[in-house]
């Protein structure tokens, strides 16, 4: 079999890169990059997060995160309080302005999404969920420690 896997990783990184591409022109006529669009909308609805909740629940890395966060900052749509109990770390949250934003675009965003993915049945979802679930269960297995 040798390096059969790499056709399997290469499409799926087409596909993710496919639908980033897709999905980013779309948010960027919102005014936002991919990675703003992706804080707000893991901020929408919750009273905020400290970054370390926003970086286990975005696909933004730990580096790139602080840089999004403080743009966002400066255009007013989220706003950073130290955090009381470790004075290393921040607590973030939207903004009135930010909540506004979210309330406008990820409706916009999923109907979007769902234009997109409209042929998929919830047995297609299904079947596509339990093999990704199963990769992330492989790749996650054969990390060093």
């Amino acid at each position: 079999m040798g390096e059969r896997y790499l056709k399997s990783i290469r499409l799926l990184a087409e596909c993710m890169q496919g639908f980033e591409r897709l999905s980013g022109e779309h948010v960027r006529r919102c005014g936002l990059t991919h990675a703003q669009f992706d804080i707000i909308a893991t901020l929408g609805n919750t009273p905020g997060m400290s970054y370390k909740e926003l970086g286990d629940h975005t696909l933004i890395t730990k580096g790139t995160l602080t840089g999004v966060i403080e743009r966002l900052e400066q255009k007013g749509l989220v706003e950073r309080e130290r955090n009381e109990e470790d004075k290393r770390s921040f607590f973030v949250r939207l903004t009135p302005q930010g909540d506004q934003l979210f309330q406008d675009v990820f409706p916009k965003v999923v109907a979007w999404g769902s234009n997109v993915f409209g042929q998929y049945s919830d047995a297609d979802f299904e079947a596509l969920e339990r093999t990704l679930s199963g990769l992330k269960a492989t790749i996650a297995a054969g990390t060093p420690n």
